[in-house]
């Protein structure tokens, strides 16, 4: 129970310190993607080093960069898709789901990562 808490309150912190930082930068467009996923992979990466230690802190962080760059291919994909191939957004990102699964598994093995 006292896991939960100290997530939610380190999380709620460090995003919190990120809306800040993007609520200072222009575009205000920023703020919002300040306040999500590196405030979230921070807060993660912080209990995963005080849980587990440091080398599975970087297994965790090898994971989320896979994700990051799988994530960035598929929008390409799904963007293209939907300009180009004229594909609605349902159809779209159900194929690029696939791409994205196998560039994110396909990283991980690459990088020896855990599978």
């Amino acid at each position: 129970m006292t896991e939960y808490v100290i997530r939610f309150l380190v999380g709620g912190a460090v995003v919190s310190a990120f809306a800040m930082l993007g609520d200072l930068l222009r575009p205000k467009s920023f703020a919002g993607l300040f306040g999500a996923a590196p405030s979230v992979a921070l807060a993660t990466l912080g209990i995963a080093v005080y849980q587990h230690g440091a080398d599975y802190a970087a297994l965790q962080t090898q994971a989320m960069i896979a994700g990051a760059i799988a994530l960035a291919i598929y929008s390409v994909i799904v963007c293209h898709l939907i300009v180009r191939a004229k594909l609605r957004a349902v159809s779209a990102t159900l194929l690029s789901l696939v791409v994205w699964l196998i560039v994110a598994f396909g990283l991980l093995i690459f990088a020896g990562g855990q599978t």
